[in-house]
């Protein structure tokens, strides 16, 4: 089976373009990329010409996600699993690829009708160093892992597992609360070393639930977080330790009203099932946040 390797970029509606241009950069970290085109910009996180490009669309939700595919033998071939699948696609356009700043790009649904693009040959940028919005410790860390992983709206978890699995992925139930036919699990999907790439399970009135970005310096998570507090920007869940990825990362609210999560320390996917019921410790919710229940001692 041909895989997705990473999750590549993905695209954000936003209302307030200045607000968020602000955001990225002063507190989040990005380098802003703003060609001149009045409707959208674009956010670096390392030689890729972009990982997150924001458009004036007003929707303050998700756009698209953009999965990875090692090259031009495996896109040719993920068309075909598809297709074998029965899962409809259309193989983009040259200017459409051109847009993303690929080379080749494929467009599909998720069975919540989110929309997903897998591509390969993202324009990476070596002789133009990666340079943050501000002073950072240390990098965001992408590489074999991507840009991070999300949480996204499903409403059919078991159609979305298989939806995902299709694509290459393996994953299930990682966190399990309560008992018997009232029991919830949250889903968890991986790619690559890190733990999770997607994940669904909880419900929302948005796409997107938040998005994960990990540092290699624990310093840059402090100094994050003095900078939410600092700016009044609504920490959504205080920092703590996940029981899955082993992440130290504490969540705050974005222009738009979903979350980022700000990251350290994760441990790689173990590749193996294993569920818990709750964090390590901290991880407590505020100002809307999600809650994890605790496990009992």
């Amino acid at each position: 089976m041909i895989q997705v390797t990473e999750l590549g970029y993905m695209g954000i509606g936003v209302k307030d373009l200045d607000a968020w241009k602000h955001f990225a950069t002063d507190i989040v970290g990005f380098e802003l990329a703003d060609e001149g085109e009045s409707d959208r910009c674009y956010l670096r996180m390392d030689y890729v010409h972009h990982r997150i490009v924001m458009h004036a669309d007003g929707s303050d939700d998700l756009s698209y996600l953009g999965f990875r595919v090692a090259g031009a033998d495996e896109f040719a071939q993920m068309q075909r699993q598809l297709a074998e699948a029965g899962i409809k696609f259309r193989v983009g356009s040259a200017e459409e690829a051109e847009e993303r700043r690929v080379l080749e790009v494929i467009k599909l649904d998720d069975p919540d009708g989110n929309p997903v693009e897998i591509f390969h040959g993202p324009f990476t940028q070596f002789s133009k160093p990666f340079h943050p919005g501000r002073a950072m410790h240390g990098r965001f860390k992408t590489g074999s892992g991507g840009l991070g992983h999300c949480i996204i709206r499903e409403r059919d978890v078991n159609a979305a597992q298989r939806f995902y699995a299709q694509l290459g992925m393996r994953g299930g139930i990682e966190y399990k609360f309560g008992a018997g036919k009232h029991a919830v699990g949250l889903v968890f999907m991986h790619c690559n070393d890190r733990d999770h790439t997607v994940a669904f399970g909880i419900p929302g009135e948005r796409r997107l639930n938040h998005v994960m970005l990990e540092v290699d310096n624990l310093d840059d998570v402090g100094m994050t977080y003095d900078l939410v507090r600092t700016n009044k920007i609504p920490v959504t869940i205080t920092p703590g330790k996940h029981s899955n990825d082993h992440m130290y990362s504490f969540y705050f609210r974005t222009p738009s009203g979903w979350m980022f999560e700000y990251g350290w320390g994760a441990r790689p996917a173990t590749y193996q099932s294993e569920y818990f019921t709750g964090d390590v410790y901290g991880h407590q919710p505020e100002a809307g946040g999600f809650e994890i229940p605790r496990e009992k001692k």
